[in-house]
């Protein structure tokens, strides 16, 4: 029974954090581009035409496409909806940034020549949203991992007997260092000299 109500307590954090943590936790920092994310974690229009851009940059794209790598990108962190990436891809095809190619039912979207353009005013942007994407996928990898974790804990200390004071330690211990992960280096040579030190003293060294 604890399992169970531990288990449905990690699961309303994690959708707590997706609905309403993660983007003002991972999409702040340091360097240009901060902010490109609204309210309920999406991309400006302006923002999102640009991200369109750089990926049919790299080769032409469906629309469903297009959403399917910005999540893969994000580590699922961020995922356009439908709504969002085809108004965008019809104006750009309408100002000229982007082209078509019918397949069957499907449209291929093509970069053109004033779109690359456009594209490269904008290069140093793109290039934030794209490295910040990237870093909130690594954060939200972490997340889960941490969660993982949190559940074969209590797993385990169902199974095992472990005590609840010693796993509430534990559990505290990790989130802590969890919230070190990006810290400055000074702050991380802290944290490791403590981890040092506590290793020591639970051997009994």
């Amino acid at each position: 029974m604890h399992h169970h109500r531990h288990h449905a307590h990690l699961h309303a954090m994690g959708r707590h954090f997706r609905r309403h943590g993660f983007a003002a936790h991972f999409m702040g920092g340091d360097g240009p581009g901060r902010g490109a994310f609204g309210p309920g974690r999406k991309l400006g229009s302006g923002d999102l035409q640009l991200l369109i851009l750089a990926l049919i940059e790299e080769k032409p794209r469906h629309g469903y496409e297009l959403i399917k790598e910005i999540e893969e990108r994000s580590s699922g962190f961020y995922a356009p909806s439908p709504g969002m990436v085809y108004p965008a891809l019809t104006y750009l095809e309408e100002i000229g940034h982007a082209e078509v190619e019918a397949e069957g039912t499907k449209k291929l979207y093509r970069i053109t020549e004033a779109g690359k353009a456009h594209l490269e005013a904008n290069r140093e942007l793109v290039q934030s949203m794209l490295a910040q994407l990237a870093r909130a996928g690594r954060r939200m990898a972490r997340v889960r991992e941490f969660f993982a974790s949190e559940e074969a804990d209590a797993a385990g200390a169902t199974d095992h007997g472990a005590g609840a004071e010693l796993y509430a330690i534990r559990r505290a211990f990790k989130a802590a260092l969890a919230e070190k992960h990006d810290a400055a280096p000074e702050e991380q040579r802290r944290v490791a000299e403590i981890l040092k030190q506590a290793l020591k003293d639970i051997r009994g060294q």
